[in-house]
């Protein structure tokens, strides 16, 4: 008997044209034939993964009489004269079709009495085909339906890439994700993951009374973060609005006007670069809780991904890139001058001046202070030049200068710092919170500060909210803020190396026409 492996057999040196136009004349045959390759529904009652543990223990060569009905994309075919294995793949996974012409045109015939040559002629890689059966493990011990009945529910007419070197462009993965999840499953199971992560974010958030509120994506006024904004226009309001950078001040508002546990968990916009840790589009959590500060911040941050973890992993013990992290808490809490000195053993704690600090940083090799005209911008920058890489394992990094954080509380302790943290694991910031600044007059001078800058030309820094200000004025009762990006959580619990695995649609530039400079 000669094979006839389909699942590239309509390729064969042709091109993407002839396929394609090989593949509509067979759309045409099947209506010939009174077939609707473009069903409307088909009733499915089993999944490939279910029934590959419901019988995972069948003997080769055994066969129940245990009806299903599946649906699901063909990914190889196998052809021969009067038999013909077929891989089904749905959502759960993936399972063989035993398609025996005898049984086929037995159930079939009424309906279609050349059904199995039909199959054979008119079916491809790629299609999708809703099967009726029972199961059946072969001689050769691949558990398998044997299909009694048959139909094309969706008639492909692309193929699918080559089943052994698959979708390996990595700028082709990104561009045509519906590819590229067919092809590797692992790729659908990061996604599955996602869902999973974002789903027990949310339990754990309204098992411990919070509740979430949806706030504007449009807005008249950028802020709550240092970023570029992407801008638009509202026609019929005449009016420029820009994209949120953050969900900040609107959140904010709302626990002035009463609730005491809230977040939103949404996507952010910044009009800033792309590589593997950032994508102008994004996904973060922010939320809030009144009557408590960053300390509370941090038990409540460290929760959130403990159990994260143990809901979508099964462990705290977890593998990034090769690197082992432990997720386990307690997590170490250290100040920025402590993790700074650590590494370059300077105490920036006397210096008072920028140039003192300029001075014994540079003689450690610290680059890029020209533009720093305070200590604490100083001593941000030897800590993303020597610390921020060196923490693989969850640290919480906390007391900040105040001249790096306009919407922190003034540390209740220590002159010139705020009570915030960074969330640090892999080398990268993961969350970042503060003891929220509720005072509106020290909150108008930081953001005037602010709006300075931008009139001077700063394209990160942020106008002066009034509304927001006068929101503060009316009182906001002591608060704990957090935001963290969810696109990096993901990134560390499923082991993904750039930021575009973990997001389903990824921002890319457009292609070039082929000869286009």
């Amino acid at each position: 008997m000669a094979s006839d492996n389909s699942s590239s057999s309509d390729r064969g040196g042709s091109s993407l044209e002839e396929i394609r136009a090989a593949r509509l004349q067979k759309v045409a045959e099947l209506r010939q034939l009174g077939l609707n390759p473009y069903a409307y529904s088909w009733d499915v009652t089993h999944r490939a993964a279910d029934l590959q543990a419901k019988f995972a223990d069948l003997e080769a060569g055994a066969e129940v009489d245990f009806a299903v009905s599946l649906a699901g994309r063909v990914l190889a075919r196998r052809v021969f004269g009067k038999l013909a294995f077929f891989a089904l793949q749905d959502e759960t996974g993936t399972i063989q079709l035993y398609l025996d012409k005898k049984k086929i045109q037995a159930s079939m015939a009424a309906a279609d009495p050349q059904a199995f040559s039909h199959l054979k002629q008119l079916t491809d890689a790629g299609d999708i085909l809703g099967v009726e059966g029972t199961i059946k493990r072969t001689d050769k011990g691949e558990l398998s339906v044997n299909v009694s009945r048959y139909a094309v529910l969706t008639k492909s007419l692309l193929p699918l890439p080559d089943k052994w070197h698959g979708l390996t462009d990595v700028a082709k993965r990104y561009r045509q994700r519906y590819v590229d999840l067919i092809v590797n499953p692992t790729v659908r199971e990061t996604f599955r993951k996602r869902a999973l992560i974002t789903a027990s974010i949310r339990r754990h958030l309204d098992q411990q009374g919070f509740i979430e509120i949806e706030t504007p994506v449009l807005q008249p006024e950028a802020g709550g973060a240092d970023a570029r904004p992407f801008v638009t226009y509202h026609n019929t309001l005449d009016m420029e609005l820009y994209l949120r950078i953050a969900t900040e001040l609107h959140l904010k508002r709302l626990i002035v006007g009463g609730f005491e546990k809230i977040f939103e968990l949404g996507r952010i916009f910044r009009n800033e670069g792309i590589s593997t840790r950032h994508n102008p589009e994004f996904t973060s959590i922010e939320l809030y809780q009144a009557y408590t500060d960053y300390v509370g911040m941090m038990d409540l941050t460290e929760a959130l991904i403990v159990t994260a973890a143990q809901d979508v992993i099964g462990s705290t013990q977890i593998t990034y890139q090769g690197q082992a992290v432990d997720l386990s808490p307690p997590w170490p809490r250290l100040t920025m001058h402590a993790a700074v000195e650590a590494k370059t053993g300077i105490d920036f704690t006397p210096l008072t001046t920028v140039e003192a600090a300029r001075a014994a940083a540079s003689e450690v090799g610290i680059t890029g202070l020209e533009d720093c005209t305070s200590v604490g911008q100083v001593l941000n920058q030897a800590f993303e030049q020597r610390v921020e890489a060196t923490l693989i394992q969850p640290t919480f990094i906390i007391d900040y200068p105040v001249e790096i954080s306009p919407l922190a509380k003034p540390h209740r302790e220590k002159a010139g710092l705020v009570e915030r943290f960074e969330l640090f694991i892999v080398g990268r910031e993961t969350a970042n919170s503060f003891s929220e600044l509720t005072d509106p007059v020290d909150q108008r001078q930081r953001l005037e500060a602010q709006a300075a800058k931008k009139a001077a030309g700063d394209l990160e820094a942020q106008g002066v909210d009034e509304d927001f200000l006068t929101a503060l004025e009316y009182g906001m009762p002591p608060t704990g803020g957090m935001g963290m990006g969810i696109d990096r959580l993901v990134m560390l619990l499923t082991d993904s190396a750039s930021i575009r695995d973990a997001i389903a649609f990824p921002l890319l530039k457009p292609e070039r026409p082929e000869g286009a400079e």
